[in-house]
C-alpha cells in the first residue's frame, strides 16, 4: 500500500506540530515546581539562595549564549565545506595545506573567550568561598548509605536522616526518594555554615534549589553556605557514586521561620542559648579553672581566670595558728 504525497506531507506536518508543541509549549517549564525536579522540566532549577542566582546569570547569560555562537559557527563551518569543497564543486583540490592566518584566529580567539569566561567563573568561586558571618552551623556526614546531622551552636546531637519508604512518602504526599524522616531545619534568611565530610566512602552533599555540591571525604571536614530566601522544603540528593544504595541518600531542607526553628532545636533536646565551657566539646571543669576558652563553631565563650577561682578556695583555708587544733598533750 502506498501512501500519497499529500498524506505523507499532513503526516509530516503532523509530527513537526507535535514536537514544536513538546518543546516549546509544556506548560512544566514555566511552572517548575521549588526545591525539587520538574518532570518534563528544562533547565536549572528555580534559585533560593543567593548563590544560585549567581550560578544561574552565569549559565544563562555566559556560558549558553558563548556554547550556542560556537555550536553555529562550526556548524556553519562544515556545511560551507561539505557544499562548496566537495568533489563535484570543486574537482581541482589545492594544493597547500596550512594558512597563518588562520592558524592566528583559532588559536587566538578559543584564549580570549576563556578568559572571559573565566573572569565570571572566578567572580562566583569567590562568592562561595568569601562566606559571610554565619549564624548557623550544620555539619552533615555521609554513610553508607544515609545521612548524619548534627548542630554544635545549639547543641543537638547527632540525628540519622534516611529515605522514606514508598508508603510513608504516598501517605505524606511527599516526593518518592527525596522526601526523608529526619531532615535539616534552618531558619529563613540566615547564613547556615554547613560542614561536610564523610565516616567511609567520598559521597557528594547537593542540593540544586541552593547552588550546593561539595564533596564529603573521610577525614576531611569541607565547608560550604547557603542562607534562604523562602520558607518551603528544598531536596537534594548524594551526587557521588558512593555504593549500591547510592540511589537512596537523598537531602531533604526544611526552611521555617525563627520561631519554628527555636521550637525544634528543643524538641531536640538542644537550646538556642549561647553554650558554656563545661558542654562544649572537650570543655571540663579544669578548663574552666585554669581560664582557658572553650571554641564551639559560631560561639567563644571564656572561662572565668584562676585568680577568680582560686579566691573562695583560698577564704575557706586557716588565716592564723589560733584556729588550728591544739597539739595532743604530751605522755
Amino acid at each position: 500500500m502506498r501512501l500519497g504525497k499529500r498524506a505523507l506531507n499532513g503526516i509530516g506536518g503532523g509530527i513537526a506540530s507535535a514536537s514544536f508543541a513538546v518543546f516549546f509549549a509544556a506548560p512544566a517549564w514555566a511552572q517548575d515546581l521549588m526545591g525539587q525536579p520538574t518532570p518534563g522540566g528544562i533547565g536549572l532549577q528555580p534559585a533560593a539562595s543567593p548563590l544560585k542566582h549567581q550560578a544561574h546569570f552565569f549559565h544563562d547569560a555566559i556560558l549558553m549564549p558563548i556554547i550556542v555562537g560556537i555550536s553555529l559557527l562550526v556548524l556553519g563551518l562544515l556545511a560551507w565545506v561539505a557544499f562548496r569543497y566537495n568533489a563535484k564543486a570543486n574537482p581541482t583540490p589545492a594544493k597547500w595545506s596550512h594558512n597563518t592566518t588562520v592558524e592566528i584566529i583559532w588559536t587566538v580567539l578559543p584564549v580570549m573567550i576563556l578568559v572571559g569566561i573565566s573572569l565570571f567563573s572566578f567572580r562566583l568561586l569567590f562568592a562561595y568561598h568569601d562566606m559571610p558571618t554565619p549564624d548557623l552551623t550544620v555539619k552533615a556526614t555521609g554513610n553508607q548509605w544515609n545521612w548524619a546531622y548534627e548542630y554544635p551552636d545549639q547543641g543537638v546531637p547527632e540525628y540519622i536522616s534516611n529515605m522514606l519508604p514508598e508508603t510513608e512518602a504516598q501517605a505524606q504526599g511527599v516526593p518518592f526518594r527525596l522526601a526523608v524522616d529526619e531532615p535539616i531545619v534552618v531558619p529563613v534568611g540566615q547564613t547556615v555554615r554547613v560542614l561536610v565530610t564523610a565516616a567511609d566512602v567520598i559521597h557528594a552533599f547537593a542540593l540544586p534549589a541552593f547552588g550546593l555540591k561539595t564533596d564529603a571525604i573521610p577525614g576531611r571536614v569541607n565547608e560550604t553556605w547557603f542562607r534562604a530566601e523562602r520558607e518551603g522544603i528544598f531536596y537534594g540528593q548524594c551526587s557521588e557514586l558512593c555504593g549500591v544504595d547510592h540511589a537512596f541518600m537523598p537531602i531533604q531542607i526544611n526552611v521555617v521561620s525563627e520561631a519554628e526553628f527555636a521550637a525544634w532545636v528543643a524538641s531536640k533536646g538542644g537550646s538556642m542559648t549561647p553554650r558554656t565551657a563545661e558542654q562544649a566539646p572537650g570543655g571540663t571543669a579544669a578548663q574552666v579553672a585554669a581560664g582557658t576558652t572553650a571554641v564551639v563553631p559560631g560561639t567563644v565563650v571564656t572561662a572565668p581566670a584562676a585568680e577568680d577561682a582560686a579566691q573562695p578556695a583560698a577564704a575557706e583555708a586557716p588565716t592564723s595558728a589560733a584556729t588550728a587544733p591544739a597539739a595532743a598533750p604530751a605522755q
